[in-house]
């Protein structure tokens, strides 16, 4: 759970707010499409149940469903991300390597933990692009990583120059870290508390390797197996072709992730990873048949939380003032009495 901090203050008012909200977005996806080459296009608020196109995210959480009465009552399900919809639509559009899209991706997850960070609506920036086989390495991965540091740097800047009481305070670079690596360095703690002390220590860090299993057997947090690749070796004593983006928050004092990224699985990684997790009968569903089948374009893709950009860049202490949502009594009742805003 992420707390509210004492004697907090926003920096801007409601108004001021959602005027920098509007100026961070037009900013950064712009930033970000051009840094990378992408294309927007429109994405899907729901998709069908049962041929495995929704993310299952860390593979446990459950979907909002629906029936459809004019199609016999098929199941749809409310998007959690669109790390997989964004392979198949780079495959049809026949994506050059190096060129992809970029697009707004508004989920619902209601098995969300809420707090100061985590909301049951979900805004992020999912993008995904055609890589070459070559590319399929982690030094590949940790380029597109400082390419989008580089975004949010300006971003920072930007926000800056428009609101100069909002100081920067991101670092010149990025630290490049492995799961395995902090696991060794710090045994005893937890893995958020090990994110705490390397986003404390740097700044801004990538930490790769998300999902797999390292060296005493535990993993640093949890990813399904059909999107991104964590079992394959780095080729430095590594496993791991994925990671997430983490800066320090100096508003609630943790460390605060903004991205999740990676290269997504092959053929025969999903195969192993679907093995792993004991969850070989997905490789039924229409999406594991094409990609088991090498039918799908190798991709690299990711997504960047919105809301979480626009709290981390503007100060704030919530994500409710970014963002509407939804949130129990407590933590509206919290919030006035520490002078949040919810929008």
């Amino acid at each position: 759970m992420y707390d509210i901090p004492a004697h907090y203050k926003s920096i801007l008012n409601t108004k001021e707010t959602e005027h920098a909200i509007v100026l961070i977005k037009n900013f950064f996806q712009t930033a970000l499409s051009t840094e990378l080459n992408l294309t927007r296009v429109t994405a899907p608020l729901f998709v069908q149940a049962g041929i495995g196109i929704n993310d299952d995210l860390n593979g446990t959480e459950k979907p909002v469903s629906f029936s459809v009465r004019d199609m016999g009552g098929k199941r749809m399900e409310i998007v959690q991300s669109l790390a997989k919809w964004k392979r198949l639509k780079v495959t049809e559009l026949e994506l050059d390597s190096g060129f992809g899209i970029y697009t707004d991706m508004n989920a619902i997850r209601p098995d969300e933990t809420l707090d100061a960070i985590h909301s049951l609506y979900v805004d992020q920036w999912d993008w995904e692009m055609a890589i070459d086989e070559k590319n399929r390495t982690v030094f590949y991965l940790h380029e597109i990583v400082q390419k989008i540091y580089r975004c949010l740097k300006r971003a920072e800047f930007y926000i800056y120059d428009h609101y100069p009481v909002i100081k920067p305070q991101l670092p010149e670079e990025i630290t490049l870290l492995y799961a395995d690596d902090l696991q060794k360095e710090f045994p005893t703690l937890t893995p958020h508390a090990r994110e705490e002390k390397a986003a404390k220590k740097y700044g801004a860090v990538f930490i790769t390797g998300i999902g797999g299993k390292m060296q005493d057997g535990t993993i640093h947090d949890g990813r399904a197996p059909d999107y991104d690749d964590w079992i394959t070796e780095t080729g430095d004593g590594h496993r791991g072709l994925n990671g997430d983006i983490i800066v320090w928050n100096n508003v609630l004092k943790t460390s605060f992730e903004l991205s999740s990224m990676g290269i997504r699985v092959s053929p025969e990684s999903l195969a192993l990873q679907l093995k792993e997790r004991k969850c070989t009968e997905r490789s039924k569903f229409l999406f594991h048949k094409k990609l088991l089948n090498n039918e799908l374009t190798q991709t690299l893709g990711g997504g960047i939380g919105q809301s979480r950009l626009c709290m981390f860049l503007l100060r704030k202490a919530h994500i409710g003032e970014t963002q509407v949502s939804i949130w129990p009594e407590k933590i509206v009742k919290d919030c006035v009495k520490t002078g949040i805003t919810l929008l």
